[in-house]
């Protein structure tokens, strides 16, 4: 396979306990489909549907897809400040040099928010149970009579 920027031969490696094919060069690297999946596990473990959708819109570029040749779209990962390239038929993903560094952050503070949602969300949900209760409306009654 040739790195897309510099057409460089890639060349497999690890990447926070993940097989890719890097490129000695420019140091991108080529994410298969399910390898950015599971560097994103590494960090986020509520599941696909919680994580939100990962390209919204994409643009053309000029480099190829290492698989198949065809082009790459560039694209913001899940709205985040941080751009990527795809290729349209998932063979994978590239990413340039420490991105992988970066997926896995965004998907750390991203866990970080959504566990403070789901504590918000269940507090607010037991103060309504309890403003709903028959003691508390009878508790309210009694203060206007």
């Amino acid at each position: 396979m040739k790195c897309p920027k510099c057409n460089s031969d890639l060349v497999p490696t690890v990447r926070h306990k993940i097989p890719v094919n890097a490129c000695p060069s420019c140091k991108g690297m080529w994410f298969e489909r399910q390898d950015l999946n599971q560097l994103e596990d590494e960090a986020f473990d509520f599941g696909d549907d919680a994580k939100g959708t990962i390209v919204f819109s994409s643009t053309p570029t000029s480099a190829k897809c290492p698989e198949c040749s065809g082009p790459l779209k560039r694209f913001q990962y899940r709205l985040f400040e941080l751009e990527m390239e795809f290729c349209e038929q998932q063979h994978g993903y590239w990413l340039e040099d420490d991105e992988d560094t970066r997926v896995l952050e965004l998907m750390k503070k991203e866990e970080k928010d959504f566990e403070r949602k789901v504590l918000a969300e269940n507090k607010w949900t037991t103060t309504l149970k309890q403003m709903r209760s028959h003691s508390f409306l009878s508790k309210v009654r009694d203060l206007f009579h």
